[in-house]
């Protein structure tokens, strides 16, 4: 039966879930239910996988920058996540060295002192022996059991021996693990079949965006020919990541849920580069203590991100300041090593669905669920962080 037959189908029909947004969070959620025998209808207005999940730096990783802002909850998790992908879909998810270029012994400490505190200020430059403290508590959350080496340092002159056109002002490096992904597409549509493999009694729509809602019913809509359909759900979840506040809007539930942030990257044909790398991401920092990143990706070098707060995810796109940007970023690392606009093959922008957030940076507001020290705090009984807001809300 092909794609229409099915929608029409779908008219009047009573369902007991239905989850609107197929990145890997609602997707994630389809193949749990399914797996439970919950008859679940998920729709997305896109392709499946195209939003933040596609344009990701397609990174596994558990958050090292996160144990910045405390957030030591948010990082185990994420980092016992990691372990079950590199675990679970070995095909897609390999693990990746990854370097940081140290310029200094010390810097970062008060800071890390007023986190505690509950008092973050802005962020401000790492010194060998906060690094050497976060990369400790990492390896300890990653759990003493997994399969990854842990991290070590190694001297300026060594690493420089190792690679000859690094800064030479650095100090030392630091090479810890995390993961890579070379499909996330591809994973999201494979916990898709496995979900419909598992249960008869569940649906996966793309192109299929909301009209409205009301009286208990859902009005969809096929983006592709404009017929419509009403659904019963007796649940909706909301995971629309960025799209959070306008899928609310469609569905009659005036929210500001999201204050999400852009990030853009470059795809770089520079084989100096690549061989540059050795293999790993370069982890580091640049300007007010924002971290940045490259890496090997097949034969060309994904560089990036960028963290710039946008009101509307369909207007992101990747801006000419934010190139310059991240091209003088690796400069700092390799300055002997010529990398210029006429080298860029491909630019792509995502966006984070952060929570609204009265934060000093972005990089300080939290990217994990409504804990004690979490950048942003429930009030009058209803949470505003992006998380919580897309279980909860029209639940």
């Amino acid at each position: 039966m092909n794609r229409q037959a099915v929608f029409r189908l779908l008219h009047n029909q009573d369902v007991s879930v239905l989850i609107i947004g197929a990145g890997i969070n609602g997707v994630g959620l389809y193949r749990d239910l399914a797996l439970q025998g919950v008859d679940v209808l998920l729709v997305d207005k896109a392709d499946f996988c195209a939003g933040a999940s596609a344009a990701s730096t397609r990174i596994i990783h558990g958050g090292l920058r996160y144990l910045e802002n405390a957030e030591f909850r948010l990082v185990k998790e994420a980092l016992l996540e990691r372990n079950r992908l590199l675990k679970n879909a070995a095909h897609y998810v390999r693990p990746l060295p990854t370097t940081i270029p140290i310029f200094r012994w010390t810097g970062g400490e008060w800071n890390a002192i007023r986190t505690f505190l509950r008092r973050p200020g802005k962020p401000s430059g790492r010194g060998a022996l906060i690094i050497k403290a976060g990369l400790t508590m990492y390896d300890a959350f990653a759990g003493w059991g997994h399969a990854m080496p842990r991290h070590h340092f190694t001297s300026r002159g060594k690493a420089l021996e190792e690679r000859p056109k690094l800064n030479p002002y650095i100090v030392s490096t630091a090479t810890y693990y995390d993961a890579r992904i070379s499909y996330p597409e591809r994973l999201c549509l494979e916990l898709i079949l496995d979900a419909e493999a598992e249960s008869p009694t569940v649906k996966a729509l793309n192109y299929v965006g909301v009209r409205g809602a009301g009286d208990g019913a859902v009005s969809l809509v096929d983006e592709l020919t404009g017929e419509t359909v009403t659904v019963k759900p007796k649940l909706v979840v909301n995971a629309t990541g960025a799209w959070i506040d306008f899928t609310n809007h469609a569905l009659q539930r005036a929210t500001q849920f999201i204050g999400g942030t852009k990030g853009s990257h470059l795809v770089l044909d520079n084989p100096e580069l690549w061989a540059a790398c050795r293999g790993e991401m370069m982890y580091f920092e640049y300007g007010a203590g924002r971290i940045l990143i490259f890496y090997p990706f097949f034969d060309k070098v994904i560089a990036g991100t960028t963290d710039i707060p946008v009101e509307n995810p369909d207007t992101a796109v990747c801006s000419e300041d934010e190139v310059d940007y991240i091209l003088a970023s690796v400069r700092q690392v390799f300055p002997e090593i010529s990398v210029d606009r006429s080298q860029i093959v491909y630019r792509f922008c995502g966006v984070r669905p952060l929570p609204r957030s009265n934060a000093a940076t972005p990089g300080q507001i939290s990217r994990g669920p409504c804990t004690p020290g979490a950048a942003v705090r429930c009030t009058r009984g209803r949470c505003a962080h992006a998380r919580c807001a897309a279980m909860k809300q029209n639940s």
